[in-house]
Formats: C-alpha cells, structure tokens, sequence
C-alpha cells in the first residue's frame, strides 16, 4: 500500500522565491531561512509577519521550496494551511502578500484578517 503524502503547509511563488533569495544575500549575518507566522494584531485580529530566522524553534515546520526554506511558527500553522506566499511590487509599495483559503475576511485597510 502506498502511502499518501502530505501536502505542504504553505507554497510561495517564484516572485515569492526570488524576494526572499535577494534579501537572505543581502543579509550580513547568515540566517537559515525565513519564519513566517501570525500575531493577534489589527482590527480584524490576526496579521503576518516575517522574520529572519537564525535557527530552527522546536515544532516549526519547514517548508522548502524552490531554494528557499520558510520556518513556519508552530502556534500559526493552523491558520497558514494551504496559504501561498507571493512578492508585489508596483508604484506605492512593494511587500509580500498572502493568499490564505481560511481568511474569513480583511479589514478595511488590508493590513489584518479573520478566520
């Protein structure tokens, strides 16, 4: 019997994949990949953060994908699942944005989410 495997929690784009490869090299003190997670914050109640992570954190799960490694932050995952990362750029701003399949709903100013 052969056994299912288990699809990943979050994908990034190449755009995705291409911004957090820029700024890891630009990076002076080598990190191992990204953490990606969400904090109470904003109207709505939850928002999303990324940092550099400079080490793996018990229970995070790790996702690598085309060349670069994303840490997701064990108390954020349920609310990541299934989320794809991507990278816009245009005339007044630039930033990586969320297409998450559990967000409920956004705030006004898209800054914050509910699931």
């Amino acid at each position: 019997m052969s056994r299912m495997e288990r699809p990943k929690a979050m994908s990034l784009t190449d755009a995705a994949a291409a911004r957090v490869k820029e700024i890891m090299a630009q990076r002076e003190t080598p990190a191992v990949g990204l953490r990606v997670g969400v904090k109470a914050r904003g109207c709505s109640g939850l928002s999303y953060f990324v940092e550099y992570a400079d080490a793996k954190k018990p229970f995070e799960e790790v996702v690598e994908e085309k060349g670069v490694t994303l840490l997701l932050d064990p108390a954020s995952t349920m609310f990541l699942l299934g989320t794809e990362m991507d990278y816009k750029e245009d005339k007044f701003q630039s930033g990586f944005v969320f297409t998450n399949p559990n967000e409920k709903g956004r705030c006004g100013c898209g800054e914050s989410f509910t699931v």
